[in-house]
């Protein structure tokens, strides 16, 4: 089964070469798939020889993993595996979570960070806490960590999913979407480098975190 590990970056240029240099000890084919920086990742990941999409313009992390699945569909991989460019993730798990996804038959595989949820700060711990239970509740899949970006993906769900959402609320949907249609989710822990990663992350408490949740009611509510 081949497996190309996906990683969508903006303004990653103090992190992107150390993160593409570890996820290559997977073995695993990269796309790096730069987000319209306007520093210098994409420069330095275009001598890393690793494949590289450039988009002009930042339209947000959901809009560049949509560009690297489409990528490995056109490619005929099997799988892909997410990566944040920021470093949080461990990429010494990558063969952990693509062996688990293919003996459990799972569609997504999600790195859980549920055993460090106390290390994040205030909004972010408790709408990961709340955002468990409502998504365990309504589902019933044993998922602990619906927010991590840590995933891996089956094609065959990739394939048969629209995706309308441009932010950090398209791994929400896609959730909502493979559980809507009949696909297998499960997580297993593998503990972050940085839990929070608000140091690093383009993530916004407030404003991402409100569309997460408004993403939510409208895809258990359909």
């Amino acid at each position: 089964m081949a497996v190309t590990v996906v990683i969508p970056a903006y303004n990653a240029e103090r992190t992107i070469a150390e993160v593409v240099q570890e996820v290559q000890l997977s073995g695993c084919p990269i796309l790096v798939v730069d987000d319209g920086s306007n520093d210098n990742t994409a420069a330095i990941v275009s001598e890393l020889g690793v494949n590289l999409i450039r988009q002009m313009k930042n339209a947000g992390k959901g809009a560049a993993l949509k560009s690297g699945f489409a990528w490995a569909i056109e490619q005929g991989y099997s799988g892909v595996v997410t990566v944040d460019a920021d470093g949080q993730h461990d990429p010494a798990a990558i063969p952990l979570l693509i062996n688990t996804a293919m003996e459990r038959g799972a569609d997504i595989l999600l790195a859980s960070r549920y055993s460090q949820f106390q290390q994040m700060a205030g909004l972010r711990r408790h709408w990961n806490r709340f955002g468990a239970w409502c998504m365990k509740r309504r589902t019933g899949y044993n998922i602990d960590d619906s927010q991590s970006g840590f995933r891996y993906y089956s094609v065959r769900l990739l394939s048969s999913v629209s995706l309308v959402s441009s932010g950090y609320d398209m791994e929400m949907e896609l959730l909502l979407k493979a559980w809507r249609g009949g696909f297998y989710v499960d997580s297993i822990p593998v503990a972050a480098r940085v839990a929070d990663g608000r140091s690093t992350s383009h993530f916004r408490a407030v404003p991402d975190t409100w569309r997460i949740c408004m993403t939510f009611l409208r895809y258990m509510n359909k």
